[in-house]
């Protein structure tokens, strides 16, 4: 894939391991920032998990559907000189999701509208509209703070967390920590089945309600208050116009070309190059089977952490070896299914959700290995909303199961040619969905069958055990006590991606790759970036610390 030149008088060198939304805009950031960037994908396209399959007049997303946080990718274009309505044509969702549950008959709409959804919460539960509001003013004045004081920095320094705002609402935030979501979202309300509803957000973050910090009910104030959109052309458009981006600003992308391993020289500053030494380029296969050197100032790996570090680094240089990883919690599996169905399926909106009524059997199940049965299921038809995803007359269906992280489920395949276990589940979920739904003869329109399964993710994408996102969001592994985005081995080796601060899904992808253009500019706040971006007051890439 050829690309632009880097700017006249460009001095610094960068290489970005990694062709992902977090890879592909940690480029386009640096290279605004005045370096030298070249990045490497080991596969033919970029776009990692959130990627693209074709078949007979059918185009599916494989990866992320949920266009939410959109201040987040406003700020990352603005950065680049553009804007998200330039870039991308949104569409805004009403209902943003429908919900169905076992064991009753009527689905809940959740609308793009605060007010209605309390009216809705109403119905179900007397009482639980005002709970709501209350409940969304919280996780209003949450997700403020985080945006503020949290979720742009790389926690280098306390001065971000003593202002007045953070201290006055200490006891508050340190209690949202303490206590698990499901305790949160009980005490306020009675119906398993709004339970259900505030407590989805924590399979967003990979992780269960019960073992997610109440801080995150912060989610709620995106998709109960009218946040949920769609980018026409889907999420493949969102990373091709990212991907422009940086060819735009002179990133030079290289796909089927590995990082095989990250090289390193002794720190000449030092006396006799003793101390720590510093990344000076990554080796690399292209797809010729050749192997050769970029060279770099700064390396920034956004490929999988786990992969990233026990592969490309010897033993001694890993900051996050395999010892650390066996103390941390995957978050789960999945199994995709994207199906190309016959016919209009108008009882589906077009992100739909089917909720098993034992909650708790379905999150004991993944966390013991056991894949369950039955098992809430997450469907996305875009095709309600893009009509350039499927051939007319006909729907587009992606499915998503969560699963045990285990690789040895096997991997998908065309028309039931997966594993065994990875096509049970699918055939599973088709089922279920028919029933729940009320199309009963769903299974017999299918055209077009495709699936993906945990050895996918972990064979093709470097996945951590084959998890679907990433390190679960408990607890341990969340803010602070996520890993952080620099080596403590390595100078001028940093992380970006879904595996460090500040975690999962696409927004947090993009603000990982402003925390390095922020460290890299020696910028400690825990403010984002100012726009437009400018290449002053950057650092030197031996300036980095960690």
């Amino acid at each position: 894939m050829s690309a632009c030149t880097a700017a006249p008088g460009t001095s610094r060198t960068a290489v970005v391991i990694g062709g992902g939304i977090s890879g592909l805009a940690t480029a386009a950031l640096l290279a605004r920032d005045g370096f030298s960037v070249d990045l490497v994908e080991a596969r033919e396209q970029v776009g990692g998990r959130a990627g693209s399959w074709e078949q007979d007049g059918f185009r599916f997303d494989t990866g992320p559907s949920w266009y939410l946080m959109p201040e987040v990718f406003d700020h990352f274009f603005r950065l680049l000189g553009t804007s998200a309505a330039e870039q991308l044509d949104l569409q805004g969702l009403d209902p943003g999701y429908r919900v169905f549950f076992e064991g009753h008959e009527d689905p809940l709409d959740i609308r793009a509208s605060a007010a209605r959804n309390a009216d809705a919460f109403e119905e179900v539960e007397p009482g639980a509209g005002l709970q709501l509001a209350k409940y969304l003013d919280s996780a209003a004045r949450t997700y403020d703070v985080a945006l503020e004081r949290f979720l742009y920095s790389s926690f280098t320094s306390l001065r971000p967390f003593l202002s007045a705002r953070v201290a006055l609402q200490a006891p508050r935030l340190l209690q949202l920590l303490a206590e698990p979501l499901e305790r949160f979202v009980a005490r306020r309300f009675r119906d398993p089945r709004l339970r259900q509803v505030l407590g989805y957000p924590a399979v967003f973050l990979g992780s269960s309600p019960d073992r997610t910090p109440s801080m995150y009910h912060l989610m709620s104030a995106l998709d109960l208050t009218g946040g949920v959109m769609y980018p026409q052309g889907g999420f493949t458009h969102l990373i091709e116009a990212i991907t422009a981006l940086a060819v735009q600003q002179g990133v030079r992308v290289h796909t089927s070309t590995r990082a095989t391993r990250i090289l390193t020289t002794p720190d000449a500053a030092r006396p006799g190059g003793r101390g720590r030494p510093r990344a000076s380029g990554v080796q690399v296969q292209g797809p010729d089977g050749t192997t050769r050197t970029l060279p770099a100032d700064v390396v920034v790996a956004t490929a999988d952490l786990h992969r990233v570090e026990t592969t490309l680094l010897p033993r001694h240089l890993q900051t996050f070896p395999d010892s650390w990883w066996r103390r941390r919690t995957p978050g789960p599996g999945a199994v995709l299914v994207m199906l190309g169905v016959e016919g209009e399926l108008p009882q589906l909106a077009h992100h739909t959700l089917l909720f098993t009524r034992d909650w708790r059997e379905n999150f004991g199940a993944l966390r013991e290995g056991r894949v369950p049965s039955p098992a809430s299921t997450y469907v996305c038809r875009p095709s309600a909303t893009d009509p350039s995803v499927a051939p007319a007359g006909h729907e587009n269906l992606f499915v998503l199961v969560p699963v045990p992280a285990d690789p040895g489920l096997g991997r998908g395949g065309l028309d039931g040619a997966g594993s065994a276990a990875v096509e049970r589940v699918a055939d599973e979920a088709i089922t279920m969905l028919a029933e729940q739904a009320g199309i009963p003869d769903l299974a017999s329109r299918i055209v077009v069958r495709r699936t993906v399964g945990p050895a996918e993710f972990s064979e093709d994408l470097g996945a951590w055990q084959g998890s679907m996102l990433g390190p679960a969001h408990t607890l341990r592994q969340s803010a602070f006590f996520r890993a952080g985005n620099v080596s403590r081995k390595v100078g001028s080796l940093l992380y970006a991606g879904s595996s460090t601060i500040p975690g999962i899904g696409l927004p947090m992808c993009l603000i990982s790759a402003e925390l390095v253009a922020k460290r890299l500019r020696g910028d400690r706040s825990a403010s984002p970036l100012p726009e437009p971006a400018s290449a002053s007051g950057s650092a030197s890439a031996e300036e980095i610390v960690a």
